[in-house]
């Protein structure tokens, strides 16, 4: 299998590894038929593709088998902002599949972290949606839910390009990336609506930006006794955490 070094993936302080241990444990009561989980947002910078990066490392932490498909062919920005370094000089990806210029176990790349794989976009395309209702989108999906434990699929914004709702048709579950304090309220249930017509199951939505100094249970993270020798050792490394994902809360499950 073709490899794919993350090389740069700034690490989670405290609270935010104790909210991604959360949100990937409410997705394994989700129940045993969600086994492809779409991650979307209302807006464009709500972090969306920083949480589906996150929950790849943290699920695959958990020994799981996991697969991130970068179905954000328009703009994407895991390869650029990760840093990917391939393995061969000809990397191919999602865009080359659909084309046909690639088999589909080529674009496949297992990474540096163990049990974590990625599909990455591969290159930006203006014409998304006419690879995205490809036959060979729904083949491929129904063959990668069969060969990974977890497939993470990381979309659009829901709330600005169609596409999501076209990618939403081939996954089990979706959850919706919100930005704290960002936006109107009622487009989370536009979008939520709008991915729940294609048959998609809505799972909830993460809350991405929050200050947990702000609420009353910040005692909790950072003054109690019994924890606060993990989260002195865990701010340390404040200062290189990923700007891109804050601390969160997932909201209540469907």
């Amino acid at each position: 299998m073709n490899q794919l070094s993350i090389t740069h993936f700034p690490a989670l302080d405290y609270a935010c590894n104790e909210a991604m241990n959360t949100l990937c444990t409410n997705l394994s009561y989700s129940g045993l038929g969600i086994r492809t989980v779409l991650f979307t947002s209302r807006y464009e910078q709500e972090g969306k593709s920083s949480i589906t990066m996150n929950v790849m490392r943290t699920l695959a932490g958990y020994g799981k088998r996991v697969l991130l498909v970068d179905a954000d062919l328009r703009r994407s920005v895991l390869a650029r902002r990760y840093r990917f370094n391939y393995s061969q000089r000809e990397a191919f990806g999602l865009v080359h599949y659909l084309a046909g210029m690639c088999a589909l176990e080529e674009a496949i790349y297992q990474t540096n972290l163990p049990g974590a794989y990625i599909l990455p976009a591969g290159r930006d395309v203006f014409n998304s949606m006419q690879l995205l209702t490809s036959p060979l989108y729904g083949e491929m999906m129904r063959a990668i839910r069969e060969r990974f434990d977890m497939v993470l699929v990381d979309s659009p914004p829901a709330g600005v390009i169609v596409d999501a709702v076209e990618i939403a048709k081939y996954c089990d579950g979706a959850l919706i990336v919100v930005g704290y304090n960002r936006g109107r309220g009622q487009d989370i249930g536009v979008v939520a609506a709008n991915i729940a017509k294609t048959g998609c199951k809505v799972l909830g939505a993460v809350m991405n930006g929050v200050n947990l100094k702000s609420f009353r249970n910040r005692k909790y993270y950072y003054r109690s006794e019994r924890y606060s020798a993990y989260y002195s050792r865990y701010s340390k490394s404040d200062n290189k955490t990923d700007k891109n994902t804050k601390t969160g809360r997932s909201a209540k499950r469907k």
